[in-house]
């Protein structure tokens, strides 16, 4: 069995071949006449397995496709409809509001595996490893070059504890690291200054994730407890994500909007769930962010 990660790690210092995505591209492409005539000529046992197979996957992608379609529907709701004298050209019409999907627990983790999220910003410029990470040399001859500086805005939990200066291998400034959004909420059409709760996913990197650099587009899960938001089923929202939507590093702030991102409720009287909050938002220990 496998001690390290041996692939990742060479990918990440040599990078891939240039016609990398162009031969990906290829073979999915080719998947589709394999699985053809491997559909076709297998008998027996094998032909039952592996028709079982494609049958419980292709009814899990009708019902991916179809949630995505009822996401764009609109339902007949007679609550709606006007009531009392109403123009002619108006009286064929009915009352419309959009379906309400993902309404409960089950729906939402189909739509986790499902489909991809709305986010204020899809595309957003890559962050390289020299732009981020700024490399410090140690040593009595300074020939030593395994330390790295964050020069981004980053995010520290309260209860992290630095190594001790010697063994750091990711520095991260006192300086640039901060506590609170701004978070703008477009139900709401008000902006709250939020405190951070984690760093969900930044898109340039597993690595600046784990250390919590912001950068534009990054993912950040905000304390939204203050504004006494509740569920349908009576339980106070702890979290919501939101997408950072400007330059931290240049505009001295954290500016960002709440997209259709699911929330994470708890009981205000539980604090079992609070670990499995920090799980899932990316909290990680102190030694597992330090060795990366």
């Amino acid at each position: 069995m496998p001690q390290n990660e041996h692939i990742e790690l060479h990918r990440k210092r040599h990078g891939q071949r240039l016609d990398h995505h162009e031969r990906k591209r290829k073979k999915e492409s080719r998947e589709v006449h394999e699985r053809s005539h491997k559909a076709k000529k297998l008998i027996g046992l094998k032909a039952k397995l592996y028709h079982k197979q494609r049958h419980a996957e292709k009814i899990q992608m009708k019902k991916t496709l179809k949630m995505h379609e009822q996401r764009k529907t609109k339902q007949k709701n007679d609550d709606k409809t006007p009531e009392g004298a109403v123009p002619a050209y108006l009286l064929d019409r009915e009352g419309q509001s959009r379906a309400k999907v993902l309404s409960n627990m089950i729906k939402q983790k189909r739509k986790e595996k499902a489909g991809k999220w709305e986010v204020p910003l899809p595309k957003v410029r890559a962050q390289g490893e020299t732009e981020v990470l700024k490399v410090i040399k140690t040593g009595k001859r300074q020939k030593k070059a395994w330390k790295r500086m964050v020069t981004k805005v980053c995010f520290v939990g309260d209860g992290f504890t630095r190594k001790p200066p010697k063994y750091e291998r990711f520095i991260r400034p006192m300086g640039l690291r901060f506590k609170k959004a701004h978070v703008t909420h477009p139900e709401l059409k008000a902006t709250f200054c939020l405190p951070i709760l984690g760093v969900k996913k930044n898109p340039s990197s597993p690595l600046y994730t784990s250390l919590g650099v912001i950068t534009k587009g990054t993912v950040v899960e905000v304390n939204v407890s203050e504004l006494g938001l509740v569920t349908q089923g009576g339980k106070v929202i702890w979290g919501k994500y939101a997408q950072v939507t400007n330059n931290p590093e240049n505009d001295g702030c954290i500016n960002a909007t709440v997209p259709g991102y699911p929330e994470f409720t708890r009981n205000v009287l539980t604090t079992t769930k609070n670990t499995k909050i920090q799980h899932a938002v990316g909290f990680q220990s102190q030694d597992h962010q330090e060795d990366r």
